[in-house]
């Protein structure tokens, strides 16, 4: 009987240990299906490019995975059951058809979304850019704008900072204003705060610093320092994980977030792996992994070589994951590389101006790339050895 494994979420994460599973084991020892809510890997780290007009190219999970002997399932997950090893898949579609996974293994990379934060009316009136529906509905709107009107961007952030000079770079027409709650770029270098200031300056960007957003409506938002006018606005303040996990027995931060150990093997079910945004894992100094594709992508590789390495016998990777810059984009024609030191703290370098930019985009191809090759060079698939006792046959009806 093969070794069921269940990849919930098709992101960088889920995508790449997918794939570097796939090349890990034994083709016939194991079945490994991905579950993802839309046919096509979405490019997270382009979502500001999206909404401002630039067209991405199509990336379908069935040309990204084809050959690999992973298994695309379209369907959006409802629920898991970490006792009875299922999970609870329904389709989009006319008919909603509903189904159920069994697995062995699972791999949990639901990833996050937007939060309104409880600020009144953020999810009535604001656009959000988490993901490809909400970045192309900005589009839409951005389209309707005609010159002079107003568009406020909540977030002071990496995501705030990258769509408002994008935005500002593509539509000089339009009236951009930035509120950050604490100062512009205030988590960077000296040299790297200098550089966002005079990016935005130049773009045109008015920023309102030190400020607080307390309600949004259809056409303001009321700060702390008073109202501003708004014919978009547009929330980037943060995060929120996939609500599934917190429904489950697995152990849980206080946000939903599943606690793994330093092979992102979760500490309460040990046949269950989180990778990406949905984990809350430890790197250097004990530091908790911030929410990035810096942190998911090297994480699916550890959890993928962890697990084929328990699989299969053999000895089991010991590895910290570190970091070593931010990446920023200000715009096609700026960039930020903020360089850091492996636990993620600020460190006096900076690499700023149009190299920084055509290297963030290289950056952002090299992280499909993760995604469509999680190996470069080849591997040796290994055998199963640990197949799972007395476990039923696989039902093909129920997947």
């Amino acid at each position: 009987m093969k070794h069921r494994i269940v990849v919930l979420g098709a992101g960088y994460a889920g995508a790449t240990a997918a794939g570097r599973i796939a090349r890990r084991l034994r083709r016939g020892d194991v079945r490994i299906t991905l579950v993802n809510a839309e046919p096509d890997f979405v490019e997270r780290v382009r979502m500001h490019q999206l909404a401002t007009g630039q067209e991405l190219k199509p990336r379908p999970l069935a040309d990204v995975f084809k050959g690999t002997g992973v298994e695309v399932r379209v369907a959006r997950v409802t629920s898991v059951d970490t006792e009875a090893k299922t999970v609870m898949l329904v389709a989009d579609g006319a008919d909603g058809a509903e189904g159920r996974l069994e697995y062995d293994t699972l791999v949990y990379a639901l990833g996050s979304g937007w939060t309104d934060q409880g600020v009144p009316g953020v999810a009535e009136h604001a656009h959000q850019i988490a993901g490809r529906p909400g970045a192309l509905r900005l589009r839409a709107r951005l389209t309707e704008l005609t010159a002079g009107a107003p568009v406020v961007v909540v977030g002071g952030g990496l995501t705030g900072l990258e769509l408002a000079t994008e935005l500002a770079e593509s539509r000089p027409d339009l009236d951009i204003a930035l509120v950050a709650r604490g100062g512009l770029g205030d988590w960077l270098s000296p040299q790297g705060r200098a550089h966002v200031r005079k990016v935005a300056a130049d773009l045109g960007i008015t920023v309102h610093e030190h400020t607080t957003v307390t309600a949004v409506e259809a056409d303001a938002v009321h700060t702390s320092t008073g109202p501003l006018p708004a014919a978009a606005t547009i929330w980037t303040t943060g995060f929120a994980v996939h609500p599934v996990a917190a429904a489950t027995s697995l152990k849980v931060t206080d946000t939903g977030r599943i606690v793994v150990d330093a092979t992102m093997r979760s500490v309460s079910h040990p046949d269950v792996y989180a990778v990406g945004d949905a984990a809350y894992a430890l790197g250097h100094s004990d530091k908790p992994l911030r929410m990035s594709c810096a942190s998911g992508i090297p994480a699916a590789w550890l959890a993928a070589d962890v697990m084929a390495a328990r699989l299969a016998g053999t000895k089991v990777p010991q590895t910290v994951i570190g970091y070593t810059h931010q990446c920023v984009s200000l715009g096609r024609n700026q960039g930020l590389i903020q360089m850091v030191t492996p636990d993620d703290t600020v460190e006096d370098r900076a690499w700023t101006g149009r190299g920084a930019a055509r290297y963030k985009e290289l950056i952002c191809k090299a992280a499909y790339w993760s995604v469509a090759k999680p190996v470069m060079y080849p591997v040796r698939r290994r055998k199963v050895v640990g197949q799972r006792a007395g476990a039923r046959a696989f039902d093909t009806a129920s997947a």
